[in-house]
Formats: structure tokens, sequence, C-alpha cells
């Protein structure tokens, strides 16, 4: 059975006062020997003590509580992150609470303004293109928050990215450095500025091996029907370029949807064709092997967010200079 503030003091004949300061780690700062200290915590151990929570919430001004807005809690990139959020949460001291936009602005809004309310004490955000007044707003109130994923460079906001461009230049070099002089681009979400960025360093990469970059090599996938429109994509790529012999995709699952097309048309995708990708998902292993990926470093990515908003709310980051983190990805590219 869990005891009270009050049962701890009565069973130790000592105040309640001096357990809660003992029990909020301010012992030594109220002068209270190191061995009534020992005893408050052991006998508060053994007895199954609980914080109060709410109370301590309300008196500290502070819910040890973060927010976490993913586009969709169901994309495995995302649901890794949160993972790794959570943990890192975890180790300081603060519990988080997420949820999912669904890539929605209006749904979004509605989130941070929720999360807000419910007296988070910061925000962890993989935002959408649209986003960006309610972005505007905490800035201007000084409410902390992260951005992850995708930024926005003209708001002056914390945030943790990978190198886009590097990333995809890296994979189609390689892919070029395989013999392949016809590589396409499958994109998705090219409102993203992120999205952008990955389609510049697959050109940058042709442009200086002095390969042609084609249109009919370029192909766009609806996101909100991605399974059914990469069919449409990769049908036209190869009707008006049959002899395509790579592929970089900007996301993991556009990859995966690309190889259902393959298998379904025997198509040879371990000698004839170059594949690569930015992330990753356990089937590649399986479909292929010989996939080029780009891994984005979630451990990181969620780590540093958390790194960062704490300094934030703890005042650890004394120059209030806000910290704009660009990771690179690691490599895995076969031979």
């Amino acid at each position: 059975m869990s005891s009270s503030l009050k049962d701890i003091a009565k069973a130790l004949n000592v105040s309640k006062t001096t357990v809660s300061w003992v029990l909020a780690n301010q012992g030594d700062e109220r002068k209270i020997s190191a061995v009534t200290q020992e005893k408050i915590r052991a006998y508060a151990k053994e007895m199954g003590y609980q914080p109060n929570l709410l109370a301590k919430s309300l008196s500290e001004g502070t819910s040890h509580t973060l927010g976490l807005i993913v586009p969709s809690i169901g994309d495995e990139f995302y649901a890794q992150i949160a993972k790794e959020i959570e943990l890192e949460a975890k180790d300081y001291g603060y519990t988080l609470t997420f949820c999912s936009s669904e890539t929605d602005v209006g749904r979004e809004s509605e989130m941070i303004r929720m999360l807000k309310s419910k007296r988070v004490d910061g925000l962890i955000i993989a935002p959408t293109k649209l986003s960006k007044l309610e972005l505007e707003i905490m800035i201007e109130e000084k409410f902390p928050f992260v951005l992850i994923d995708r930024f926005f460079p003209e708001l002056d906001t914390n945030y943790v990215i990978i190198d886009n461009e590097g990333a995809c230049e890296n994979l189609v070099n390689w892919l070029i450095h395989k013999g392949k002089k016809k590589i396409a681009f499958v994109t998705t979400d090219t409102h993203l500025l992120v999205m952008n960025k990955r389609h510049d360093g697959y050109k940058k990469a042709l442009t200086e091996s002095r390969l042609p970059i084609l249109l009919e090599l370029y192909g766009e996938v609806k996101r909100n029907e991605y399974e059914t429109d990469i069919i449409n994509v990769l049908d036209k790529i190869f009707r008006q370029v049959p002899d395509v012999d790579g592929f970089c995709f900007s996301t993991h699952y556009l990859a995966l949807e690309a190889l259902r097309y393959f298998y379904k048309h025997n198509m040879d995708i371990k000698d004839k064709i170059g594949l690569a990708t930015l992330h990753t998902t356990p089937s590649f292993g399986i479909l292929a092997p010989q996939m080029n990926i780009a891994h984005q470093p979630v451990r990181e990515i969620g780590r540093n967010a958390v790194h960062i908003l704490v300094n934030e709310l703890e005042k650890s980051n004394p120059s209030h200079e806000k910290v704009k983190m660009v990771l690179p990805t690691m490599l895995d590219f076969k031979p």
C-alpha cells in the first residue's frame, strides 16, 4: 500500500516538510543530515511511496510532460522516433504525450492547442507545410518547442533534421559508380522543403557526372494514395524510358511499394536495375538485400530533440540561441 508524506513523517518522527524536502532532492540544500535523508528515502521506497504529481506540478508550475506531434504514428520512421524520444524524456524525468496530425494542418493546430492547454512543458513537432501560424504564435509566446524532420528556414526555431540533399546526392553517386546512367527519381510530398532538397541532391549528382536530367525520369506520387498512384508513376517511367537502369526513392515507403511492382512484373532488380532509398524498413533485408540505403539516425534525432528542449526548459542554454542541428545519414552501399 502506498504511503503519504504524513505517514512517512510519523513513522520516522520527523516533520512532513522534512520528508517533502528530502524526496524533492533538496535535503542537502536544507541542511538535512545524510543519515536522515537515507532513512527517509529507504522507508519511502519500502512503503511504495508515490508522489502526487498533480500537486507537484501545480506547486512548481510545470507538468514534467513533453508533447510530441508527428504526421503519422503508423509510419515506422515516426514510430521509431517516438520510442527514442520517450526513452530519452524518461531519463530526464519527463513523461511523453504524443499524437498524430495525419498530415492535416487543422488537426495539427488543434493538437498543438490541446497539448498546450494540458500544460505540457514543451513540444516536439514534425510539422506540416501549412502549420507555420501556430509556430509563429509559440515563438511570440516564447513557448518552448523543437522541430524534427522538417523545418521552416524563415523561422528562428530549434530543429533537428538530416542532410537531405547530401543523402540523395550520395545515393545517386553510388548508382552512377555502379555504371547506372538512366536513373529515375520517385518522390512525394513535394510541398515539403526536405523533399525538394532530396530532389536537389539527385540533380546535383547527375549534373556533376555530366548526365542529363530528364523529365521522363522524374515521378511524383500522390501522398494520400501512394500505394496505387505509384503504379501509374512507374508505368509512365518504363513506357517513356524502357531502358531505365536505376531508381532513387525519396523515402522508404515508396521504395517498398515499388518492390511490389517490380516483383509483379518479374523485373531483374538484382543485376539490371540499381535501387537506392532514403531510410529503410526491415522488409528490405528480404525483398531487396541489394538496396542502397541512406539510414536516418533515428536515435540521434530523438535524443537530440529532447536534449535541446530540456536545456531550454531548464535554462541550460544561457545564450538563448536556437539550436539548428543537421545530422548526416548513415550510408549502406551494396557492392
